[in-house]
């Protein structure tokens, strides 16, 4: 007897597996060469069937050397042309072509092969699936017992088990042998053919370093290089079912699922139970009588036969999403939400009215609020999500109501912004409370706890600054000084003078020096577009507020906003820029009187739009030195009119300003 087999019959290990029986015993069996070049191929891009089919063959090869069989290669090796129009069968021609020729039986596990098969005359054996009684024992079988329900294999490393269920749980090691190459090769190959050929198995995944195939309810992961550093295989089932009535808040959760609220996440860390949650809630749903659906990928939901799975179509999840509204379901249960396009699928298919229940992979339910408003418009979560039920340990946690109204946000509320604006709420169902709120606030949309945001550090007023940097140099222990000269008293209108409560561009902030630095930074980069006063205020530590002249505020803008734009760029933070007019408690500049020194008398510092004095008539046309304690700050020449004009924006003015606020000991030295 001549058998002709095509790859689909090598790879998921058939052959042998009747040779072994006795059934094609001392028969002839001719492989193709195509068959050979194309499990090469695979082998060659890391795919796993590729190494499963020619291990199938090393098997052919000791079935010839004990005189079972005789195994000859034949035929020729696909040109560049035949591989490139492989999927549109040219392969598959090649390797009938060599049945036809030595007119044997052709052995296939592919329905459309077998049919062409047929159609070209050839004696054709169709393998169909085995029924579940005809298989073996897995060699993973021997690594779990009832209260394991995760497998880690890794090559040069103990395998090591998760054992007992999803709420309590303990990692053991199965075996002190280290796992080897060779035998993680089998096991991987082993699972693959049988979920090729269990009429419950399928390949979910197949690329060059990844394989996830399902067997029942197993799914088998399997890694290898280059993907990653050595062979890994992970098995994962279900220990036990649970039954839906046996969670926390079960009664509140069907009566939101009989109050149709139509769009659900089920929120919670990997290994956290929702796919358990998930499949309870579309079997009780289907028992029910409604038309439930599934999209997994991979699909490892244990549900009905009356409920369709689904994966991706073509590789993408929006075809299916399309298909499956054509279907028409009641319920489309949206299992394992990884990537935006998902959830993109997942608010499309709310949108067009089905009711949907999807899962997602957040830490908490405030963070899946924060990747929904991140994906869609704030005024559409609701319309989307009007549930989100957060599972913890195998078990219900928290269900929450997704809202929308007006008021003022918690938040804003701590910040004195007394604006209301629409705002979306998350309100746990059974306690009633509000833990968080979604809002747009400067252009941005903020998700933040409905308790508010956490206490900044308090922001210092000059005056508290000044002060408690008096009491720290009061505090320091120094040696004794020589008295001091006395100091004419100023004038009456100087002593009357008001002293100014806020200073442009900088209030002094010892708690967050980086926030200083900021301010200056984007001050240096803001005064090209101004000659005018300067007030650069930190709202967060990615949003800064900058206030200059009503007038400079297009040209700080630029076309299009190109000229701010280059500044954000530069600076790495938000820049929303705002006319001075708008500066919250803004006050008039007036003059500051700065203190006397033992040194001389004392002068004033004058705040105009465009310049900085320094008011000493007494040093009229003198050169002199400034001096913060006995650090040189810089030299200059008075006038006439006895005054020193500093650009107001440039950075001297500012460093005066500076050391002004932080009650810096500052005074003028006549140059000898």
């Amino acid at each position: 007897m001549i058998l002709v087999p095509d790859t689909s019959v090598v790879i998921d290990g058939r052959v042998t597996a009747l040779i072994e029986k006795g059934e094609y015993r001392d028969a002839t069996i001719i492989i193709p060469e195509a068959v050979f070049a194309e499990l090469e191929a695979q082998a060659n891009q890391g795919r796993e069937i590729g190494f499963s089919g020619l291990a199938e063959l090393q098997k052919l090869c000791k079935l010839a050397d004990e005189n079972l069989i005789t195994l000859k290669y034949v035929g020729e090796r696909p040109k560049l042309e035949q591989v490139k129009l492989a999927g549109g069968g040219e392969i598959d021609s090649m390797i009938r072509a060599v049945a036809i020729e030595h007119h044997a039986t052709f052995l296939t596990s592919d329905y459309v092969q077998a049919e062409v098969a047929k159609a070209k005359g050839l004696d054709v054996v169709f393998l169909k699936s085995e029924t579940i009684d005809n298989f073996a024992p897995l060699l993973i079988d021997e690594f779990f017992d009832e209260n394991t329900f995760a497998v880690y294999l890794k090559e040069r490393v103990s395998p090591y088990a998760r054992k007992g269920n999803i709420r309590e749980s303990k990692l053991v090691t199965i075996r002190d042998a280290p796992c080897t190459e060779y035998e993680l090769r089998a096991i991987s190959q082993e699972c693959l053919e049988r979920a090729k050929r269990h009429p419950d198995g399928f390949v979910e995944v197949e690329l060059p370093g990844v394989t996830v195939s399902q067997i029942g309810s197993m799914r088998i992961t399997t890694t290898r290089p280059p993907f990653s550093d050595g062979i890994e295989v992970t098995i994962v089932r279900p220990t036990r079912e649970v039954s839906f009535e046996s969670y926390n808040f079960a009664a509140a959760l069907k009566d939101r699922l009989k109050e149709s609220a139509g769009g659900m996440l089920i929120v919670g860390t990997p290994g956290s139970g929702k796919s358990t949650l998930e499949q309870n809630i579309a079997t009780y749903l289907s028992s029910e009588n409604y038309i439930v659906k599934t999209i997994e990928s991979p699909r490892d939901l244990m549900v009905t036969d009356k409920i369709t799975q689904y994966t991706s179509l073509d590789g993408s999840i929006a075809a299916a999403g399309e298909v499956i509204t054509l279907l028409r379901p009641d319920y489309v249960v949206f299992d394992e939400m990884r990537r935006s396009e998902e959830l993109a699928v997942f608010a499309d298919l709310r949108l067009s009215g089905i009711k949907v229940i999807g899962g997602l992979h957040a830490k908490s339910a405030l963070d899946a609020l924060i990747r929904l408003a991140s994906l869609v418009d704030l005024n559409l979560i609701p319309q989307i999500v009007a549930t989100m039920v957060f599972v913890k340990g195998g078990d219900i946690s928290e269900i929450y109501n997704v809202s929308t109204g007006f008021g003022v946000p918690k938040a804003l509320e701590q910040i004195g912004d007394p604006q209301v604006r629409p705002v979306v709420r998350l309100t746990n169902i059974i306690t009633t409370e509000t833990v968080a709120e979604a809002f747009r606030y400067e252009g941005e949309v903020m998700v933040t706890p409905a308790s508010g945001l956490p206490k900044a550090p308090p922001v210092k007023t000059i005056e508290q600054a000044k002060a408690e940097a008096k009491e720290k140099e009061a505090a320091k222990v120094e040696p004794p000084k020589p008295k001091a000269e006395p100091v004419p008293a100023p004038a009456e209108a100087e002593r009357q003078a008001p002293p100014i409560h806020s200073m442009p561009t900088y209030e002094v902030t010892e708690d967050n020096p980086a926030w200083l630095v900021l301010e200056k930074e984007i001050q240096n980069e803001i005064c090209r577009f101004t000659e005018g006063d300067i007030v650069v205020r930190m709202i967060s530590d990615t949003k800064a507020a900058v206030y200059i002249d009503d007038t400079d505020v297009p040209a700080a803008i630029g076309k299009a906003g190109k000229n701010i734009a280059a500044v954000v760029s530069k600076v790495g933070i938000g820049i929303d820029v705002r006319p001075l007019s708008d500066l919250p408690g803004r006050e008039t500049l007036t003059e500051i009187q700065a203190p006397a020194t033992r040194s001389g008398p004392g002068f004033k510092i004058r705040s105009e739009k465009k310049q900085l004095s320094i008011i000493c008539p007494e040093h009229s046309g003198k050169i002199v030195d400034l001096f913060s304690g006995k650090e040189y700050l810089f030299t200059a020449t008075v006038d006439a009119h006895g005054e020193i004009h500093l650009a107001r924006n440039s950075s001297i003015a500012v460093e005066m300003v500076r050391r002004y606020g932080a009650g810096e000991d500052l005074k003028l030295r006549p140059v000898d």
